[in-house]
């Protein structure tokens, strides 16, 4: 092909896509530096974990002796690229009107300044989280293992950072946050859920927790478990409304398990076994399970035996 000609084709092409984003469509957006950035917010997440866990976490592109110091200047850094990022996000918080740049500024500061006013509280429910990992999992060969490796216990750590941000009414970057431990973890807690302090996440991947639920203290929640909303056929209609489950003290709940509706609530000291579907509520004190499974074994012969699992007591198993 004519080189020429080329050019004059993919000129035509560039003008023929420029048109398209001229229709008026929402993803028609072509102002880049106004909108908060997903590769900046995870930085400002791995700043927030060496604030939250000084000595665990490091930045490689600093060589400062002393600690503290080392320590300051990512808290001050860490600051900077929120008050950054946060500006850029009210712009699309519907619930604080429309700001000009100063305001959008001046409110920016004072979020922040909130925020990390809390990080201390947000580092004390930490610390019974690290203690519900600890105690409640055999595994575990030290607090430190923990901090480092445990993919349940980095997704907690940023959905009680996203919340806090999320209390402050900050749009946009308390998802952008959960999405990069979702991302990083396979579990997906949503920043609006309230969830209570002693918190344990085994294993993790494929949880999902809903915007609306409510967990209480010293909850404990294995692999692949859901708590979901019955429903979403509502859409926007469906917004401020509880669609998800609420789980009291003490339950534990055991791989696949999905528990559904707004309306759903899990007694105090209940255990909800595996691979049970639960979309009413369940008294306190109770022991949920499957009962009375089929196993199929088939040789290469062709004959097979089935046989009866009876699963009343499934819930006691552990991995």
């Amino acid at each position: 092909m004519n080189g020429i000609v080329a050019e004059e084709e993919i000129k035509q092409i560039i003008q023929h896509i420029f048109s398209d984003y001229r229709q008026g469509k929402n993803i028609d957006a072509t102002r880049i530096y106004n909108k908060p950035d997903k590769a900046e917010v995870r930085i400002i997440v791995e700043k927030l974990f060496r604030i939250i866990y000084p000595g665990y976490f490091r930045d490689r592109s600093t060589r400062i002796v002393n600690p503290e110091n080392s320590i300051a200047v990512t808290i001050e850094d860490a600051f900077y690229h929120l008050h950054q990022q946060v500006t850029l996000a009210l712009d699309f918080c519907r619930k604080r009107g429309t700001m000009n740049e100063e305001e959008r500024e001046r409110e920016s500061y004072r979020v922040c300044k909130v925020f990390f006013d809390r990080i201390p509280d947000i580092r004390k429910i930490l610390e019974t989280d690290l203690t519900a990992a600890f105690d409640g999992d055999p595994a575990a060969g030290c607090i430190e293992e923990i901090i480092l490796a445990y993919p349940g216990f980095m997704a907690i750590t940023v959905y009680r950072i996203a919340h806090e941000l999320r209390k402050l009414q900050i749009p946009v970057l308390p998802r952008l946050m959960s999405e990069y431990a979702h991302s990083e973890t396979g579990i997906d807690i949503h920043p609006g859920a309230e969830i209570g302090p002693y918190f344990f996440i085994d294993h993790g991947t494929g949880i999902v927790i809903g915007e609306t639920a409510v967990i209480g203290k010293n909850v404990k929640i294995y692999q692949g478990v859901t708590l979901g909303a019955l429903s979403t056929r509502g859409g926007q209609k469906l917004t401020g409304k509880k669609r998800h489950p609420t789980i009291g003290d003490n339950v534990t709940i055991y791989a696949n398990a999905s528990i559904l509706g707004g309306d759903t609530v899990i007694g105090a000291n209940t255990t909800i076994g595996g691979n049970t579907f639960i979309t009413r509520s369940i008294d306190a004190d109770t022991r949920v399970s499957m009962k009375n499974l089929e196993m199929e074994y088939r040789t290469r012969e062709n004959e097979f035996r089935k046989e009866e699992i009876r699963q009343g007591d499934a819930w006691y198993y552990m991995i």
